[in-house]
């Protein structure tokens, strides 16, 4: 039973996390408004090895958009479960953001790559692992486990690794391809405005991630033994997942994609996000404060 309401008790406490979400209310897009009609007929000019990769990186943001969307739900009943009425109150904009980037790359796909299915080829081993295995495991032990640990081990796998990490060099290699399509004389501008939405976006996930895992780490210290181990699973996962879209292309990436950059662009996503965790350890959440 309720027993009473802390809004009336208190009001809205103006913390980090309502400034997400008044962020969220304030940078609202449609992916449905989306003009892809240069870009269907650029993808159309670009030569097999081409279109192949621009699919198999779109089927790799689908995919992992899906699972995001679908094992979001444990945090925000942990949170709730806790009265904190803020953070619920963003991970509502946060739910429904995580679906309309669904809606973005099954879009650009349909309309752009003429795909509406059959492209879980493009899915390897450690991608499976991550998106199949360990991200739904860490967020459906949340409905029964909403524990400091439960929550850091999810916060750490969804936000700090999958969209922190995964996602920021699956942005990165489309800023590449179009780059390179530019200076062809080609373009994408569709595509272009939907990526840089959704990183921004993914950009407040990250973020209240951080928050939540320094919220717990200044309350417990001992959980930094439980940030090193999990990242220490993560990381292979996720190098390895950078590494399977490039070993597709033996002969050398399309549209001269380096995977050294990539893998050190995913490492330093990485690095960045370490310094701020360790950095969290010893301030708490005033680590977030130029976030």
């Amino acid at each position: 039973m309720r027993t009473g309401f802390h809004t009336v008790e208190r009001g809205l406490r103006e913390e980090f996390p309502l400034r997400l979400y008044q962020k969220a209310k304030r940078l609202f897009w449609d992916p449905a408004t989306l003009d892809f009609q240069q870009d269907r007929a650029t993808f159309q000019n670009l030569p097999p090895e081409g279109q192949d990769l621009v699919l198999r990186l779109a089927s790799l943001f689908l995919g992992g958009e899906e699972a995001v969307t679908l094992d979001l739900l444990p945090l925000l009943q942990a949170v709730a479960r806790e009265g904190r009425v803020e953070e619920e109150m963003y991970l509502t904009t946060f739910l429904l953001e995580e679906a309309k980037h669904v809606e973005f790359f099954a879009r650009f796909l349909a309309e752009v790559g003429g795909q509406k299915g059959n492209l879980a080829r493009y899915h390897g081993p450690h991608y499976r692992r991550i998106f199949q295995e360990i991200l739904p495991e860490s967020m459906e032990r949340l409905w029964q486990d909403g524990s400091p640990e439960a929550q850091v081990e999810a916060a750490l796998t969804y936000n700090v690794v999958v969209e922190g990490v995964l996602a920021e060099t699956g942005y990165q290699g489309f800023y590449r391809l179009t780059e390179r399509l530019e200076a062809a004389g080609q373009a994408m501008p569709g595509t272009l405005a939907g990526i840089r939405n959704v990183q921004r976006d993914e950009s407040r996930h990250i973020a209240y991630g951080l928050y939540l895992i320094s919220r717990h780490l200044g309350e417990h210290p001992g959980l930094w033994r439980r940030v090193e181990g999990r990242l220490a699973l993560l990381l292979p996962e996720a190098m390895g997942v950078v590494g399977e879209l490039f070993a597709a292309y033996p002969e050398g990436a399309p549209l001269g994609l380096s995977p050294e950059e990539f893998f050190a662009y995913a490492s330093g996503q990485f690095q960045a996000r370490m310094r701020l965790l360790e950095k969290a350890r010893a301030v708490g959440t005033a680590a977030l404060e130029d976030l």
